[in-house]
């Protein structure tokens, strides 16, 4: 059992959770619900579904990426909002959230981590947004080809990469931006002269650009590229504190 303030403090210290003051996320502690800790869980999204889940393994603080709490939102405290926060407070369930903090952090964060499965050396910041360098580019260790590049993060992820561009194209310098980078990973990642951009999300305007800039992008799925920081933080806080911790599942498919 570890008490909440512990926890909080020791997550706020670890994700440096001030260190993006230009987040649309609250970063840091959402919800206060309880005083001590048992049982802690992690899932990548906020949602009614994640609550009961979590409610059904009776745990006291739950970990996310992205949170309830965006900017001025909520605002109003009644229907979907009202429901999820009955069911923390009836349960005693806090709720923690860590948006740009996990996607940047150096060592723990879903960026550094995706570069690391990929082998990337020569590591350097990218893609400022918010105010933040959230992404990471370099050189891979080897040569390969985009299909085999897509290949390691299939197996790492556990997901199905889609691939835009050349499957067959020998890559040496690529970018990593994890969830939704969008139109302005790609032109970063263009103008950091990388031959691959390895993102969560392809959406319709990118498509035109990625023919012309002669960047290959190969998707992960917003989802599956964003649960490497929260299972890393689950793995500090479980060595920290003598409580049970566990990755809840609730998958999007996006």
């Amino acid at each position: 059992m570890a008490a909440l303030k512990e926890v909080v403090d020791f997550l706020d210290k670890l994700l440096d959770i001030n260190s993006t003051p230009g987040d649309a996320s609250n970063n840091g502690l959402q919800v206060e619900a309880s005083e001590d800790i048992r049982t802690a869980v992690f899932s990548v999204d906020a949602s009614m579904e994640l609550f009961e889940k979590a409610a059904a393994v009776n745990a006291d603080f739950i970990f996310v990426h992205h949170g309830m709490s965006w900017g001025a939102e909520p605002r109003r405290f009644n229907g979907p909002v009202a429901a999820r926060l009955k069911l923390l407070f009836a349960n005693r369930m806090s709720l923690y959230g860590a948006h740009l903090p996990l996607d940047a952090h150096p060592e723990i964060g879903h960026n550094a981590l995706l570069a690391s499965y990929a082998g990337l050396a020569d590591r350097k910041g990218c893609f400022e947004y918010s105010g933040v360098q959230v992404g990471v580019c370099g050189r891979l260790s080897k040569k390969m080809s985009v299909a085999e590049l897509a290949a390691v993060y299939e197996h790492k992820l556990d997901c199905q990469a889609e691939i835009f561009g050349t499957p067959e194209r020998e890559l040496e310098k690529i970018s990593v931006v994890s969830g939704g980078a969008g139109l302005g990973g790609l032109m970063d990642a263009f103008c950091h002269g990388v031959d691959c951009f390895i993102t969560g999300e392809v959406d319709h305007t990118m498509y035109p650009w990625i023919k012309e800039t002669g960047v290959d992008v190969i998707k992960l799925g917003h989802y599956k590229s964003e649960i490497p920081g929260v299972a890393a933080v689950m793995e500090e806080l479980g060595r920290k504190f003598d409580i049970a911790c566990d990755f809840v599942d609730v998958p999007t498919g996006l």
